[in-house]
């Protein structure tokens, strides 16, 4: 190489994760269909069957992370109770409480995508999650905000078979609705830095190696736990 020649070094290529997030996606949606479909005992045995997937591998990022036994233990039953709220109330959820909780994580996850990119900023928490932004976040309850008010609209217009009188579309309905699912997300949000910031404890990029090219089961479920509980515990409220 001639003196003062430069070699020219190739820049590392950021592989995007579009793909990983549009999959997710697909099989969320999936699975809000096949739970209008098929429903029933069913799609109770598949919930239970993901969420025990999803509950392993939370236990083994829990082992990784800990060392200290009881700690280890308390987190496991932590886990335990956390995994076991969101599976009774979508096991038991009707239709339309499903399409609300898989539509609202999918919602969530993708405006905040797509809005993060776009947009860039300040980030949330950078130690735990470096692509995650304020700007996504705001982009996500906007999308899971879209998604509710959709979601009461279907059910007044009896697109899922079922009214309710607390659904009608009116103006303080609407706004309820549009402030429900921008809570619902920041629930969500919180839910993928939690297992963010336990993969980080446990030095592992994913929650394990089960789906190829896309990480683990927990991976694609952590946002949707945290929501599950919350629209759980506020049927509960409503019932009463």
């Amino acid at each position: 190489m001639a003196d003062g020649e430069t070699v020219a070094v190739p820049l590392a290529v950021k592989t995007s994760d579009l793909p990983v997030r549009l999959a997710s996606a697909a099989v969320m949606l999936a699975v809000a269909i096949g739970a209008l479909v098929v429903s029933g005992r069913m799609f109770d045995t598949f919930v239970v069957l993901v969420a025990l997937a999803a509950f392993v591998e939370f236990v083994l990022l829990v082992v990784k992370a800990t060392t200290n036994v009881a700690y280890r233990l308390a987190a496991i039953l932590a886990g335990a109770v956390y995994f076991g709220l969101a599976v009774g109330v979508l096991a038991g959820a009707g239709d339309f409480v499903i399409v609300l909780i898989v539509g609202v994580t999918v919602f969530t996850d993708s405006f905040a995508y797509f809005t993060g990119r776009a947009i860039g900023g300040p980030k949330i928490a950078p130690a735990i999650s470096p692509s995650k932004t304020w700007a996504g976040l705001l982009g996500g309850m906007a999308g899971a905000a879209a998604w509710v008010v959709l979601w009461v609209v279907a059910i007044d217009g009896g697109l899922l078979g079922q009214r309710f009188e607390f659904m009608a579309l009116t103006g303080e309905n609407v706004g309820t609705a549009a402030l429900l699912g921008a809570g619902l997300a920041v629930l969500a949000q919180a839910g993928d830095f939690f297992e963010s910031w336990l993969k980080r404890r446990a030095g592992v990029k994913d929650s394990s190696r089960l789906i190829p090219g896309h990480g683990g089961v927990f991976d694609r479920v952590d946002g949707m736990l945290p929501v599950a509980i919350a629209v759980g515990a506020l049927g509960s409220v409503l019932a009463n």
